[in-house]
């Protein structure tokens, strides 16, 4: 049993956790569930309408998701080297610390308690904009220190050095070069020789084309250049790392105030988080009692399209209120025994008075006009059927296993929604069970709300203390349910009202009233169908045609029979013996032919006109085809017998 499944509140989650920001408000609305303190619950709920209002009033929070921030915090706390990018990070989420405290700051003068959360908000100016001065696009700055900005200048006038002595080594030697521009190789200055001239430039080789016709020196009169430039470089990366690691102690010492931060920005996320959701499903603030009250107006299921679905008007925990009791006799409604047609959204109100429930344990603003819910200290339901093949669990099995879950955990405090109640069985021992389980459900004291068909069920709401009849409306005319409950009345399944508007003969439909209600029910029911069921032309089983297998024909010539085939009357030698339709090969004057047997007769039988084991070959293959079977027979080979 997962009752926030079975009344969909983990798809309202999942549309909760869309509007978070951060990795740690999603998981914590994963892990959300109802409030049994009323302090806590009441404090969630005032930050759920303060963040609504705050949101409507200066629009959506500037947040930022922190997930990263804290390993780049954890490597900066190991004393690591954080590369400019993380730094990068570290300012971008300040420049969010920054924002988000003004935001908070406009907050207060609506009076918002939210806004004063900025108090617990610190911007580090200095650490941000001491990143911000000597770190951009992800590098360290040419300005970040005198000393390096020093160091890239002269780095920036070798290197052009460098690349006007390669340009004047070309110039002078344009007879022996390949191109007229100098590359770089291996991260050298080279210049490109032509092969037969490579003694002529001296210096190093370095590379050399695909083609090998052209190789690329790096001249010797560069040397010193290089060696001044590498020299320059180690300057300058030891300057970067010193800067590097001067920011990244900075950012270590600031860990304690940048995680405070980061808590609040994830705690924000979550309070604002449900703001959105409020908005979004068009929610109000519920009140909450410890009466076991619960008063609904015009209650929706979140889930359910707004343009379709019909509100709900709902009591339960309260007194009954009528003219025919006295105040003496007035009682409490714990609960309530919902009856109806199928279809009738039933099951839908249930679910929907639930739903609302939950979502306002939860410090969720709930779809209603108006609301006043009760805390409860469990919520429990039994929906659906249940069936689990692989647990080989009917029905009606899984209903009892359910029920008897919900009595071991039920108490005065529990809410409790059960559909179909006593469904799964046969319906006289499904109406005796449903009997029981519903007097435990009394004993306990809970709330509860349960749905069935029997009527046995609606006598018994009807007479006993505490518990009332509710039904859902159904227009007869139209087929159509209306989807509003009428508290304090018992409803009927319109079965027979459906069946006679969508053509169930008469005659069918007093059968099925006299077989429910007995003869007399008859004079309160006038159907308008009195045709038959009309039939119409159904497909039909086709059956297998055996077929009868005939027997195979005996063969009448041999090969090498000589037969006489008409009406020519010529002679020929059968060469290929009849196959199963009767037709045979004959060899006459050079020529082979197929024929009907009827059409030739025994002239000379083969056994008179050749010894046994006699080749026939010799009479009916050519010579070429008689000496590649004989290679066949000795050796592989790759000729082929040409069939004739």
């Amino acid at each position: 049993m997962n009752t926030e499944q079975q009344i969909e509140f983990d798809k309202i989650k999942e549309i909760w956790a869309g509007l978070a920001i951060t990795g740690s408000a999603k998981e914590k609305i994963a892990k959300v569930t109802v409030f049994l303190d009323e302090l806590e619950l009441n404090k969630n709920l005032r930050d759920t309408t303060n963040s609504r209002k705050m949101i409507e009033t200066l629009g959506n929070p500037p947040l930022q998701d922190v997930t990263e921030i804290r390993e780049i915090l954890l490597e900066a706390s190991k004393g690591a080297c954080l590369t400019p990018y993380q730094l990068e990070r570290v300012e971008k989420v300040l420049v969010v610390v920054e924002r988000l405290k003004d935001y908070l700051t406009r907050g207060k003068q609506y009076e918002n308690p939210l806004a004063y959360y900025d108090e617990n908000l610190d911007e580090l100016k200095d650490l941000r904009e001491e990143i911000c001065r000597q770190i951009r696009y992800e590098a360290v700055d040419d300005h970040a220190s005198n000393v390096l900005y020093d160091v890239r200048t002269r780095i920036a006038r070798a290197e052009e050095a460098v690349k006007q002595k390669a340009e004047q080594v070309i110039r002078n030697n344009k007879d022996c070069m390949a191109d007229t521009f100098y590359t770089l190789r291996n991260g050298r200055v080279c210049v490109p020789v032509k092969k037969e001239y490579r003694f002529r430039i001296p210096g190093s080789v370095i590379d050399k084309s695909a083609s090998g016709n052209t190789v690329f020196v790096e001249p010797a009169a560069l040397a010193k250049y290089y060696e001044e430039l590498q020299l320059l470089r180690v300057e300058e990366e030891n300057e970067v790392y010193r800067i590097l690691y001067t920011l990244s102690a900075l950012v270590s010492d600031s860990e304690p105030i940048m995680e405070e931060n980061m808590n609040m920005i994830e705690k924000l996320d979550f309070i604002f988080s449900k703001g959105k959701l409020s908005m979004d499903l068009d929610c109000i603030e519920p009140k909450i009692n410890l009466d076991r009250r619960i008063v609904l107006k015009e209650a929706r299921h979140p889930l359910m399209d707004r343009q379709v679905n019909v509100p709900l008007n709902f009591k339960l925990g309260t007194v009954i209120e009528s003219n025919n009791v006295s105040n003496d006799e007035k009682k409490t409604i714990r609960g309530i025994v919902i009856t109806g047609p199928n279809t009738g959204g039933k099951t839908v109100s249930i679910k929907t008075v639930m739903i609302n429930s939950y979502m306002a344990q939860c410090g969720l603003h709930v779809p209603c006009k108006e609301a006043e819910i009760c805390m409860n200290s469990n919520y429990l339901s039994d929906i659906g059927d249940g069936q689990n093949l692989s647990e080989n669990l009917s029905t009606f099995s899984a209903h009892i296993k359910n029920v008897l879950e919900i009595l071991q955990k039920i108490n005065k405090e529990s809410f409790i929604i059960m559909d179909e109640l006593g469904s799964g069985t046969d319906p006289a021992e499904g109406m005796g069970i449903a009997t029981a389980i519903l007097e435990e459900l009394w004993k306990s004291g809970a709330n509860f709300l349960v749905t069935t068909h029997y009527p046995e069920i609606k006598e018994y709401a009807k007479k006993h203390e505490n518990i009332i009849n509710a039904r859902m409306t159904f227009d007869r005319e139209t087929l159509m349910p209306t989807y509003r409950m009428i508290i304090g009345e018992a409803g009927e399944s319109c079965a027979f009202y459906i069946a006679d508007r969508l053509g169930m003969p008469e005659s069918m439909l007093k059968v099925a009233v006299e077989a429910a209600y007995g003869k007399e029910a008859l004079k309160a029911y006038s159907f308008r169908s009195n045709k038959d069921v009309s039939k119409i032309e159904n497909r039909k089983i086709r059956k297998d045609k055996k077929t009868v297998n005939t027997p195979k024909l005996t063969a009448q010539f041999k090969i090498g029979d000589s037969v006489m085939v008409y009406p020519d009357k010529k002679i020929g030698i059968v060469c290929e013996q009849e196959n199963d339709k009767g037709v045979l090969r004959v060899q006459i004057a050079g020529r082979k032919i197929w024929i009907n047997h009827k059409r030739i007769k025994l002239h000379v039988s083969a056994d008179e006109l050749y010894p046994e084991d006699y080749d026939f070959s010799i009479i009916f293959d050519s010579v070429e085809n008689r000496k590649i079977r004989h290679d066949m027979e000795r050796k592989y080979t790759e000729e082929i017998i040409q069939s004739e």
